[in-house]
Formats: structure tokens, sequence, C-alpha cells
């Protein structure tokens, strides 16, 4: 680690009504880009270690806190109850705010546009900035996400429900042991055999974001029923890299198939021995293949001819 491993003071950033959580990592001046993380998933669930190899590629990293998770603008109190009730919770606001949010973000920032990196929900979301705001997408990643036409149960058939099942099924205390408990087996879960958790590390992290509530279910359902009313997948422009763990245990591969194959020239990098997670060993094939999106991306651009606008 060195005296650049380090994130900025939380800030702040108001989007209509709600406030959003952000920092940024290291030093200025690189290719800018937005990290959004999952389901109710706090902003320190991204780990150093990553943000340091993007950093390494020459990226410059922020992060941010969706609304209903960490510490942005939580729509009520916790509500801790069943997992499957969840799935019937109205929600007070849009997909569309949940993308419009991402661009609060940029404005903050200052960034006119972005790499839009998103992971499992994240991604969804980051594929509806692509689509509602493509002039600030410089490239879109999407991570272990299904695709952002599939909502409701059509959503289903894109899931695996092992994972689900077994966090249903088990039961922890009210208080912080069982907060901690309940979000280290979500973080166990979602690795794979190839390359477990590492509990020392998802415990820092956890313990980090743990004051924010990570058993918000009725703020789950919010962020699950945003209803999406923009455009389809295959309209987005953006550059696009889609990735996929091989032994994902939440999202089947045929998500991501099917996401690689709506958006014209998609890339699919299946990364083997990896869950819904991501482990160290994952860090530099992604933070490469994030470089070579950009970099390809631009010299497209730049060997595009010229048209001559005529007389």
């Amino acid at each position: 680690m060195t005296d650049t491993d380090t994130w900025s003071p939380t800030t702040y950033v108001r989007s209509g009504d709600v406030e959003l959580a952000y920092d940024c990592f290291g030093e200025r001046g690189g290719v800018p880009l937005l990290l959004m993380m999952g389901l109710a998933i706090s902003r320190f669930w991204w780990p150093d270690g990553f943000c340091r190899a993007l950093a390494d590629e020459g990226f410059d990293v922020v992060r941010y806190d969706q609304r209903d998770t960490g510490a942005s603008t939580r729509f009520s109190e916790t509500v801790r109850h069943g997992h499957w009730r969840m799935l019937r919770t109205g929600s007070g606001y849009t997909a569309e705010d949940l993308a419009d949010d991402a661009v609060a973000v940029l404005d903050a920032v200052g960034w006119d546009r972005a790499v839009v990196f998103g992971h499992s929900l994240g991604g969804v979301v980051a594929q509806r900035v692509a689509l509602r705001h493509p002039d600030r997408v410089l490239a879109l990643v999407s991570c272990d996400a299904p695709p952002s036409d599939a909502v409701g149960y059509r959503a289903l058939r894109y899931l695996r429900f092992g994972l689900v099942a077994r966090n249903v099924t088990k039961r922890h205390p009210a208080g912080h042991a069982g907060d901690v408990a309940a979000s280290l087996a979500i973080a166990k879960g979602m690795a794979s055999p190839a390359n477990p958790c590492d509990e020392v590390a998802a415990l820092e992290r956890i313990e980090r974001g743990l004051e924010a509530g990570p058993r918000d279910m009725a703020g789950i359902g919010r962020q699950l029923h945003a209803r999406w009313r923009g455009a389809r997948l295959r309209e987005i422009q953006a550059p696009t890299l889609v990735l996929q763990g091989a032994d994902d245990p939440l999202i089947r591969m045929s998500a991501a198939r099917t996401v690689a194959r709506e958006i014209r020239g998609a890339k699919l990098v299946v990364l083997d021995g990896i869950g819904h997670d991501l482990p160290p060993v994952a860090w530099p094939t992604i933070a490469q293949q994030t470089r070579q999106l950009v970099d390809t991306s631009v010299r497209s651009h730049r060997d595009q001819p010229v048209r001559d606008p005529g007389p």
C-alpha cells in the first residue's frame, strides 16, 4: 500500500430530495470511473485493493451509496421481516431516479463523462445510466448483472435460488453481532469454492459500513421495485464490457450472455473460478479488461473518418 491508497472524506451531494454519500480514491488526473455496488450493499464493499488495481491502470475512482443504501438517504426505518415479503413491497421512486442519482455524483465530482462500472444490481443501474444519459457515459462495465430489460418475474429466469434459500432459512439475532453475522454470511455465500471469502477482509469492510443497517428489507423491496420505463437494452451505444463469474451462485450465465447479445459490440469475459464477488485473483483481469475497453473505444473514435460537410 502507498500513501495514495486512501479514500477522501465522505462527501454528500443532493439528487432531488435525496442525499448521496460518495468518496474518491487516491490521486486525480486519470480516466473517470464511477463504481455502483449491488442491492442494499454499501460502497465499502468495493475492496481497496481492487480500486488500487483500477488506479494502477490509470483510472480515477469514485464510489457512492445508492439511495436506500449505506450512508445515503434511507426512506424508512429498518424493517426486519421475511425475505419473500420484500418482493411485494412498493417503491417510492423509479429506476430513472436511480440512474439520475449517478449523474448527480458525476456533476458533484466535476466529470462530464465517466466509465460507469456496476456490480449486480449496480450493473443494472449502470446499464440504465447508459440508456438514460448516453452523453455522460464513456464506457459501460456490467458485472454479474441481469439485463435491465428483465423486470419483475421475468428477472427470475436469470437467478439461482440456492443462495437466496440459504439466507432465508438463516436467523441472526438483532443487534451488532447479528448484523455482522448476517453480512458475513452473505459475503461467504457469494464466493466460489475455488476462491472462498477472505473473512478478515470481509469483516473489515462490513464493520466500516455497519452503522447503515444491512438488513433493511423495506429498502431492498423499494430498490427491487423501482420501475423502469426507459429505453431497451439494445439501444445502448456505449462501448460495453460484460463480466460474469463462472461460479456465480446468484446470477446465471444466461444473464451475461443476454446482456452481451443485446448490446451491439459488447465483449463478454467469463471469470473462471469466480463467484458473485470480487476476490483478489480477479482484480488484474478486471482492471486490464476495463482499461482495454476504454483504449479500444478511444482508438475506434480516433480512426473514424471525418465527414466532409460539403460546401
